[in-house]
This record gives C-alpha cells, sequence and structure tokens, in this order.
C-alpha cells in the first residue's frame, strides 16, 4: 500500500515542554492507524498540526507525497482531512445540523437571488444519521446535548465534509457500549470504503478490535511502530508506559457504616416540562462505593447535577450526614461534606483559563485561614499544586503556572481528581473519573477512589463502563428513561445490559 501520509522529522514546542520530539512516520492508503500514548505524550499536538491547527516548529509533512507548507484547518479541510476532537468545537446557540453544514451549507437559487435550503440541509443530515447510526435531535440546541450527544455530532460533522484521512481523538471516551460497538463498525465500513483512518485511543481492545498498525508516543518521543495483529494488549500497554501495567483491581471486604448520603422521591423536569427523574430513592453508607449504571442520557447527569447543586429544580429531598442540603448551594454542599468531579471537566470542572494552582484553590481561596490582610495567599496554593503535581503526576509544562487549557484532556482530569480527593470529605461524586485516561492514569484513579473507600468516605460513581462498576462497586443501581429499576450487590453484566436497555424492570 502507498504512504498517504508522511511526517518526517517534526518537532513542536510549548513553553517548559516539547510536545513532539523528532517524530518520523508514514500512514498507509486506506488502513486504520492507532496513535498510543499516556497522557500528555503528545499524540493530540501532532494530529492538531496534521489537522492544520498548529504548525510545526521544524520537519515536514507530505499528504499524498504533496509538501503541506501552510497549515490551517480549512486547508487541511480541502486537502481531505477531517478531525473530530477529544474537546469538543461545536457552537453551543447553534442546532444540530446547523453545527454540522457550517460553512458546508447548501444553496439554492431563487432568480438573481441565492437562499440558504435549510431543508435540503436538514435531510441530507438526517440521512447520515441513519447511515451510520448517530442518531441525535438536528433541532436541539448544542447547550441542550450530553456529552456523548456532543461527540456524535463531531462526528458527523467531519463525515458531513466526505474526508478521507479521517482522525478520531479519543471518539469511545464517552460512548455507552452499545454506541461504541456501532462506532467501531462504523469506522471499519470506512475503511472498507476507502478512507483512511487515524485512531487516537486509549482502549487497547479497540485497537485490537479494528486497527492494522499502530505507533507509540511517549513523552513526545516515538517509541515504536508495529502491527496490531502480532502485539498483545499488555505488550502496549507496557510500550506506553514504559514498565508493567496490570490493571486488576483489589477491593477489599466491604466494612459499611451509617448512611452518609440519603436521596428521597427525586424528580425533575427539565425547561420543556419533560420528566426526566422519575422518583429516585437510595443511600450510600460510609466505605460504599455505589453505581448507577446506564445508557447515556437516562438520568445520570441530572442525578449528579441535582446532588451536586447544580441543578436545584428538582422536587424531592436530599440530606448529607443528617442534614437536609435540599436548598443548598454548591458551595454549601461542599462545607457540608461533599466533594464533586463532574463529567464536563472543561466546562464544569475547571478554568481553563486558570493556571493549576489556581484551579487548585477554588474550593478554598476565600476562606480565612488562606487570606492575608485581605489578600489571598497565592503561596499556599502555589506550594499545594506542586505537591499534588508530584502526587497525582500531572503532565505540564510550568509547574503551577501551567495554564490548565495548555494540557492534555487526561491531565486536566487530573487536576480535578487532586482538588477533589484532597479535600478529604466524607462524601465525594465521581463522574467518569477515568474519561479519556490512558490505562496507567485508568490504574492509578481505580487505586484512589478504592483508597477513598477504605478510608470510609461514601462514593457515588456514575459511569459508562460496564466493566469499571463491575470492578469498583459494592451497590449497582441501573438507570433507564429517568427512573431506577433495579438496586442490587450482585448483578450480572447481562442482568445489567437487560435493565439498561428497558428489556427487564
Amino acid at each position: 500500500m502507498e504512504n498517504i501520509i508522511e511526517i518526517k522529522n517534526l518537532t513542536k514546542s510549548f513553553p517548559g515542554v516539547v510536545a513532539n520530539d523528532d517524530i518520523s512516520l508514514e500512514v498507509k492508503k486506506g488502513e486504520i492507524f492507532a496513535l498510543l500514548g499516556e497522557n500528555g505524550a503528545g499524540k493530540s499536538v501532532l494530529m492538531s498540526i496534521l489537522f492544520g491547527m498548529y504548525e510545526p516548529d521544524s520537519g515536514e509533512i507530505y499528504i499524498r507525497g504533496e509538501k503541506i507548507n501552510e497549515f490551517s484547518p480549512q486547508k487541511s479541510t480541502i486537502r481531505g482531512i477531517g478531525m473530530v476532537h477529544q474537546h469538543f468545537k461545536l457552537v453551543e446557540n447553534y442546532t444540530v445540523w446547523e453545527n454540522i453544514t457550517l460553512g458546508q451549507e447548501i444553496v439554492k437559487k431563487l432568480g438573481p437571488f441565492n437562499f440558504l435550503d435549510n431543508k435540503k440541509s436538514i435531510e441530507e443530515v438526517k440521512a447520515l444519521m441513519e447511515k451510520f447510526g448517530l442518531e441525535v435531535n438536528v433541532n436541539a440546541l448544542i447547550s441542550d446535548l450530553t456529552v456523548a450527544q456532543m461527540q456524535r455530532v463531531e462526528i458527523l460533522k467531519m463525515l458531513y465534509r466526505n474526508a478521507e484521512i479521517l482522525i478520531f481523538d479519543e471518539p469511545t471516551a464517552v460512548l455507552a457500549p452499545q454506541e461504541i460497538e456501532n462506532l467501531l463498525a462504523t469506522i471499519v465500513e470506512l475503511k472498507n470504503s476507502g478512507k483512511t483512518i487515524i485512531l487516537v485511543t486509549h482502549k487497547l481492545d479497540e485497537i485490537k478490535k479494528v486497527a492494522d498498525r499502530f505507533a507509540v508516543l511517549r513523552r513526545g518521543s516515538l517509541i515504536d511502530v508495529r502491527d496490531v495483529e502480532n502485539t498483545s494488549t499488555k505488550e502496549m500497554a507496557n510500550l506506553m508506559v514504559g514498565r508493567d501495567i496490570v490493571i486488576d483491581t483489589v477491593k477489599e471486604e466491604a466494612n459499611f457504616g451509617k448512611t452518609v448520603l440519603e436521596v428521597k422521591d427525586l424528580s425533575l423536569k427539565n425547561n420543556l416540562g419533560v420528566e426526566k427523574l422519575k422518583n429516585i430513592n437510595f443511600s450510600i453508607r460510609e466505605g460504599e462505593i455505589f453505581a448507577i449504571a446506564g445508557v447515556d442520557g437516562n438520568g445520570q447527569e441530572e442525578i449528579a447535577e441535582a446532588i451536586s447543586g447544580l441543578n436545584r429544580g428538582y422536587t424531592g429531598e436530599i440530606s448529607l450526614n443528617g442534614v437536609d442540603i435540599s436548598r443548598f448551594t454548591v458551595r454549601e454542599r461542599n462545607l457540608e461534606g461533599m466533594s464533586f468531579i463532574p463529567e464536563d471537566r472543561q466546562n464544569t470542572g475547571l478554568i481553563v483559563d486558570f493556571n493549576i494552582a489556581e484551579n487548585i484553590s477554588l474550593r478554598d481561596y476565600y476562606k480565612d485561614e488562606y487570606n492575608k490582610n485581605g489578600k489571598m495567599d497565592k503561596g499556599h496554593f502555589i506550594d499545594r499544586a506542586d505537591d499534588l503535581i508530584d502526587k497525582y503526576d500531572i503532565r505540564q509544562g510550568r509547574g503551577p503556572q501551567t495554564i490548565v487549557r495548555t494540557m492534555s484532556g487526561g491531565n486536566q482530569q487530573k487536576v480535578i481528581l487532586a482538588r477533589e480527593i484532597e479535600e478529604n470529605l466524607p462524601f465525594i461524586i465521581f463522574v467518569q473519573p477515568t474519561r479519556g485516561l490512558d490505562i496507567g492514569a485508568i490504574e492509578k484513579t481505580r487505586e484512589y477512589i478504592l483508597e477513598e473507600r477504605r478510608k470510609g468516605r461514601a462514593i457515588l460513581l456514575i459511569s459508562y463502563e460496564l466493566e469499571e462498576i463491575l470492578a469498583l462497586s459494592d451497590t449497582i443501581a441501573v438507570i433507564y428513561g429517568g427512573e431506577i429499576l433495579k438496586i442490587s450487590d450482585s448483578l450480572t453484566q447481562t442482568e445489567i445490559g437487560e435493565y439498561m436497555t428497558g428489556a427487564k424492570r
């Protein structure tokens, strides 16, 4: 097979860090080529250069034998390159179909005038959704979508532009198991139709299922390029991190204490009056990991927002350590003993234009002990961030002063985990805690969660990874259509799947 992409001696640096260091590799036309590496290894930067979002400091890129001299997303689109970004590039106050067709609108002539043919555009978008099994309400605003639905819109955007080289940056990070299988099947179909796929993912089993070859980056350098067929997932993981990795969750026998969180008759309607939660009841004890399983969009996000205080438009009662916190603000709930790791790290968990130290300070900056003569003690939070950078292996370029926006998604997640876990509060909500993390970071994050369990914390875990729920949880609640259909400490994966789809009630 001929090479469709050739990268020669490419280097790209940012302040304090070399993101890509003298990388040379080729991608063959019509193959699925996977890119592996830990968070901050340089994978997304390399793909962003290929897509024209960054310009390399040195080195060359050839597409179909032609050297790239101008770098911009517009030029890359013309060259037939599309990219689904890990962090979405969507206009939140536009509808789904407007985002998908943006810049590629269909125009019709009426006499001497040109008009946008919105009806035809919507028809084409709907046909595309049906073809690839990526259903989203075409008229919904992006701001009203779940994270997984936004991911589908990003994929549809690229497919709508008929790109020949398709870059998927962590495309399955927020999808449910059934959706992942559909997407992987779609990727194989795209390959069979002659497309070239570059798949950036931390999920090694996905690479084994669909990829032909893979490259490994470690701290900005290319480590190896191998055939997938002849390499085990264990070898892939070891190449990524440079050591033996074993994700073998060891969970001690449960030792439950008193009830920490109690939810009674929690119901919630959205702005259109649609019931999103229906009489939700459960409680969580000290030393218990209580997990909620379900296909994305069935009420998990609403439960997390209601308990954390992000959405207080519900009815029912939420108690923490015997105190009714139903009308408490987010800060008041934190002071009462609640930490929260949200699903949407960029919009809810962080202020991305602040640095690490400033983000670490968000829970405590206003407290008297961290202020002197009316001024915040920045030195305290810089020292604290320095310690947490080491403890949580946060990869960055300028220490505590690193602007969070410049960091990889996985390292942004580590900042949130560090801030919330180190609060040492009795109740912690984890929503998609390992989303977008590499295999080594997943191993560490699960150990953090289990360590909090050992300390007697009450933990609410919301994850779309069934394997993760089964490995970590003591009690599982399955949600479907805004209702909890089953709560048990002994559900099998098959039973969970039946409840998740509503086949069993």
